[in-house]
């Protein structure tokens, strides 16, 4: 039986590309009924078995062990995730970043955060020299600096990239060599724009943001894995502004995904402490200190919150 990895699902079809095709063209399969009963459904970057039909269609019939998966977006077997964020529109939410941390950090991927449209920061070469930037525009830069710093001192390799500009771009591409990556982040932060810098030719379809709401169109409405000039697989995703911990089912399991709470966990008076109110808790403490900043602190304390509310309704 053939063998193939699922680069695209779409209205119900698989487009599966098999391991020996010369003309790399995908199959496009349905899943066999045997999944639905099995509560089990093929997704983008799955290695699967397939048969051939008569009509030149097939049917995936045996989907092969999977190493990672994710939630939203909905992929598997994927070794890197870029998160893309925009430093300005849409202004950059540090708040979804940690959010999404806590997802890659929950499924064991690496991450790389990668901030896009830099030629729009203020000082940048693009924009105003330091010595014409306003109040406004400085506090803008230093908060981004502040953020850069901040992720790579947890442990996060941050990357500043502009595709209009060239910036970075090969840097991301570097990353990738050899691997499944997947590209998430909010709509309209610049991961479409990013591939076609990427990929000449590609062409993916991109909008400008919604000024009356101040945040990005869907652009890209399904998960696709796209084939990198440098042998390298990436998944474009549509992007979104919200996420919930359905993968996460008990609080305690929260602290783990918060990358420099983990060292000081291991030091609380209290195995499974919730860092908030228990005496002797080291996180507290290092935040306390400025050890821990209070934004990443204070960002846990929602999420743990959220957690034990979706908790209570089920």
């Amino acid at each position: 039986m053939p063998a193939g990895l699922i680069v695209k699902a779409l209205s119900g079809y698989y487009y599966v590309l098999p391991d020996d095709s010369e003309d790399r063209e995908p199959v496009q399969c349905r899943a066999r009924g045997i999944f639905k009963k099995r509560g089990v459904s093929p997704l983008v970057g799955d290695r699967v078995e397939f048969e051939l039909t008569e009509n030149g269609e097939g049917t995936v019939a045996e989907i092969l062990p999977r190493h990672s998966e994710l939630v939203r977006p909905p992929i598997a077997n994927v070794d890197l995730v870029v998160l893309v964020f925009s430093v300005t529109e849409p202004t950059l939410n540090l708040q979804l970043l940690d959010k999404f941390l806590v997802h890659t950090e929950s499924a064991g991927l690496d991450t790389v955060i990668c901030f896009t449209k830099q030629d729009l920061v203020p000082g940048s070469a693009s924009m105003e020299t330091a010595s014409e930037l306003t109040g406004s525009e400085e506090e803008e830069a230093a908060s981004l600096d502040s953020a850069v710093q901040l992720y790579e001192s947890i442990g996060y390799p941050v990357l500043m990239t502009s595709a209009k500009e060239g910036i970075g771009v090969a840097e991301v591409e570097r990353r990738l060599v050899g691997r499944i990556g997947v590209f998430a982040g909010q709509s309209g932060v610049g991961k479409s724009s990013l591939l076609n810098a990427m990929i000449p030719g590609l062409d993916l379809e991109t909008n400008a943001i919604s000024n009356k709401l101040g945040r990005g169109k869907h652009t890209t409405r399904h998960v696709e894995l796209i084939r990198l000039p440098n042998g390298g697989i990436v998944a474009d995703t549509p992007g979104f502004s919200s996420l919930d911990f359905l993968q996460i089912e008990e609080a305690e399991e929260l602290s783990s995904c918060f990358r420099e709470f983990q060292p000081l966990s291991e030091q609380c008076r209290f195995r499974g402490c919730l860092h908030q109110h228990e005496p002797d808790c080291k996180v507290q403490e290092a935040v306390a200190e400025g050890q821990v900043a209070s934004s990443r602190y204070n960002h846990y304390l929602q999420f743990l919150t959220e957690i034990k509310e979706r908790k209570r309704r089920y």
